[in-house]
């Protein structure tokens, strides 16, 4: 089952999803509080339920 993972960084607080085998599958930017890293890891599970995939051309 995937997790999102808090933890204390050099300056701050940031996050990390991993995939149920361990992967590291996304990160997110550094947040000065850990209450901020909760709340970006709350705001990545909301958005991905109802994120389409989409085919980017370069």
């Amino acid at each position: 089952m995937a997790k999102f993972e808090v933890y204390a960084s050099a300056k701050g607080w940031r996050w990390r999803l991993k995939a149920g085998n361990g992967e590291v599958v996304a990160t997110g930017e550094e947040y000065t509080t850990k209450d901020g890293a909760m709340r970006g890891c709350e705001a990545v599970a909301r958005a991905a339920g109802s994120a389409d995939i989409v085919e980017v051309e370069s």
